[in-house]
């Protein structure tokens, strides 16, 4: 884990671990403007007090809990206290843990936060390869207990499925390949072999969000790779199939709560800062 530096804001994007973005960051006082992920964003608190407002209230996270913020659940961030806070957090897709739970819905955990320690187990041997790298087993075995035991903290009772999984996955692989144009539910539909507003709502069921909405994440996930690389802006919009750079920026800011400029700022300088060390 890199020092603290007080009054430095800054933000680490590590490389993606079996498909999971991860970051460790710090901020002294005001971090993010609300927003939202179509992933599940879970962390932990390694100093200092993050506070957020979430569902409503205002919620503070402390060293030793862990954070599980649902999909397109609207939250901000701030530091709860004058030393700022250190944290570091995992965005994983909910495809992922659909792989375990086999189409069960997906685990929620009452208001973002918990002391579960079968959660606090997995969640650690995952953040940890931020330092360490994991053997392919070990990944596996805690992405295993990660879905296991967001289901056990947030309390899910078996029950019968009423949605259509597996023409939710195939509307998702058709979105996976074809990021670079616009795309029509009906299109999805017929590819998924399932009717319009059916296909709707199972792939809110299954993956938290909307068809629309994952296909915006996904092209924010090439944005933010190709801003890390230097890029600038503009390029990066198109190469991620957004009409225009003010297209990009718009959903940029309200998917992550800062906009793309000031991220790539705070993302590039974390990342000088690593290669001087």
């Amino acid at each position: 884990m890199k020092p603290q530096h007080k009054g430095n804001d800054w933000l680490y994007q590590a490389p993606p671990v079996n498909d999971i973005d991860m970051i460790e960051a710090y901020f002294a006082g005001h971090a993010y403007d609300p927003h939202r992920h179509d992933t599940y964003a879970i962390g932990r608190t390694y100093s200092g007090v993050q506070s957020f407002h979430y569902r409503g209230a205002l919620r503070n996270s402390l060293p030793g809990g862990t954070m599980v913020l649902h999909p397109d659940e609207v939250h901000d961030g701030h530091a709860g206290n004058p030393e700022g806070f250190l944290y570091r957090m995992m965005y994983v897709e909910p495809a992922l843990i659909q792989q375990v739970l086999e189409g069960k819905p997906l685990p929620f955990i009452k208001g973002g936060l918990t002391d579960n320690g079968r959660l606090s187990n997995a969640v650690n041997t995952l953040l940890r390869s931020m330092d360490i790298p994991l053997e392919p087993l070990e990944k596996e075995d805690a992405l295993y207990d990660l879905a296991m035991a967001m289901n056990e903290a947030s309390g899910a009772r078996d029950s019968t499925r009423r949605f259509d999984y597996a023409a939710a996955q195939r509307a998702r692989e058709m979105i996976d390949v074809s990021l670079h144009r616009p795309l029509t539910l009906a299109e999805l539909s017929s590819h998924a072999n399932r009717d319009r507003w059916g296909l709707s709502r199972d792939f809110r069921q299954v993956f938290g969000t909307s068809p629309h909405r994952y296909q915006i994440m996904r092209r924010l996930d090439i944005v933010k790779r190709c801003l890390v690389r230097g890029m600038d802006l503009a390029d990066a919009s198109l190469i991620a199939g957004f009409f225009d750079q003010s297209h990009m920026s718009r959903h940029f800011s309200h998917a992550f709560g800062l906009p793309p400029g000031k991220w790539q700022k705070i993302a590039t300088a974390a990342l000088i800062g690593i290669r001087k060390r």
